[in-house]
């Protein structure tokens, strides 16, 4: 087994997870890890038994890194990916890929230009029960899917904000929506297919920051089904984020990882078993505090990169896959300031 050599861009909240992640992996090496803040990139680089680089530029130089992972603030994805794509390197990128479509889509031609891959972290997308949901819309268990809903009412107090880059529009890019929620967006559209058609309103209703705290919305599926998103981070204490899908045969509700709802038409053993596996419901963390996530489906997001360079085959949540949930955000805010809705094509 190949063993891949990583350097991290980044050394804040988000970079502690990927390295643990990268950590825990047998066929993954921490090499290397760059950022703004050289105190917090030592401390790190100590902690993980890896070089601190000065800058950037030294640690992409650098024949001993093969794979980077970005993990800066969201607006300042685009230019270490290039320059990554121009050092023949590899990108893992955390998500939102970036925070407008003309950045996500210079990145992904630069890495098309250098033949390298690039990949995004929707870290949501490797738990078990994902596999079986998407597994009863293929098969045709839901009948004919009439609505498909995420709700991710999660809360953060003014303190997160502060004196940060979350919050405002050139880092961030967007608020709940784009930092938060974006994971179940994610999700939704990757179970569902592609939005047709989007109606939003979105709100600043409890925090002093540039960007949305709250934004709602109802979509129609180009299959033909409605849904909702709905998402905050003015939701205290927090509260575990969820799916519903519905249709003619079947419901399916999951709350964090675990069905509360698991039922169909055609109903088996099988589905008793699956209840009694995932019917407990768990905390999966970040609900109010971002650094309760665990760091395992970090690992597993990026297995599954690796996977996919030792076999030369395009990543399931490829540039182009992590560029879609950034679209639909991208939407609603554009459906919340005019008022009208938001068509794609």
């Amino acid at each position: 087994m190949k063993t891949w050599n990583f350097g991290i861009i980044g050394a804040g909240l988000i970079a502690d997870f990927h390295a643990k992640a990268i950590f825990s992996l047998p066929n993954a090496r921490l090499a290397g890890i760059c950022g703004t803040n050289s105190e917090k990139v030592q401390k790190l680089a100590v902690k993980y038994n890896c070089k601190a680089y000065a800058d950037c530029s030294q640690m992409l130089e650098s024949p001993d890194i093969e794979v980077v992972t970005v993990a800066t603030p969201s607006g300042a994805h685009m230019e270490p990916s290039i320059s990554a794509a121009e050092h023949g390197k590899h990108v893992i990128c955390e998500k939102p890929l970036e925070i407008s479509l003309e950045r996500i889509d210079r990145m992904i031609e630069a890495h098309h230009k250098a033949g390298t891959s690039l990949g995004g972290i929707f870290n949501f997308r490797f738990h078990d029960t994902l596999k079986y949901i998407k597994s009863a819309i293929d098969s045709g268990r839901f009948g004919r899917i009439t609505c498909a809903s995420v709700f991710v009412p999660w809360w953060r107090p003014e303190s997160y904000y502060r004196g940060s880059w979350h919050g405002t529009m050139a880092l961030d890019g967007g608020g709940a929506m784009m930092n938060q929620s974006i994971h179940m967006v994610d999700i939704l559209q990757y179970l569902m297919g592609p939005v047709e058609s989007l109606q939003a309103y979105s709100g600043t209703l409890a925090h002093e920051i540039e960007a949305e705290d709250t934004a709602t919305c109802i979509l129609r599926f180009k299959s033909g089904a409605l849904g909702m998103i709905y998402g905050t981070t003015a939701s205290f204490p927090g509260q575990f984020r969820r799916l519903e899908i519905t249709g003619t045969k079947g419901t399916v509700i999951q709350v964090e990882n675990s069905f509360k709802v698991w039922q169909f038409e055609d109903q088996s053993d099988y589905d008793k078993e699956i209840l009694t596996k995932f019917g407990k419901v768990e905390g999966g963390g970040g609900v109010s505090d971002p650094a309760a996530i665990p760091f395992e489906p970090h690992a597993l997001n990026i297995a599954s990169f690796l996977n996919s360079l030792d076999n030369g085959k395009e990543f399931e949540i490829s540039g182009t896959e992590a560029r879609k949930a950034v679209e639909i955000v991208l939407g609603i805010y554009k459906a919340a300031r005019s008022m009208r809705p938001v068509y794609f094509g």
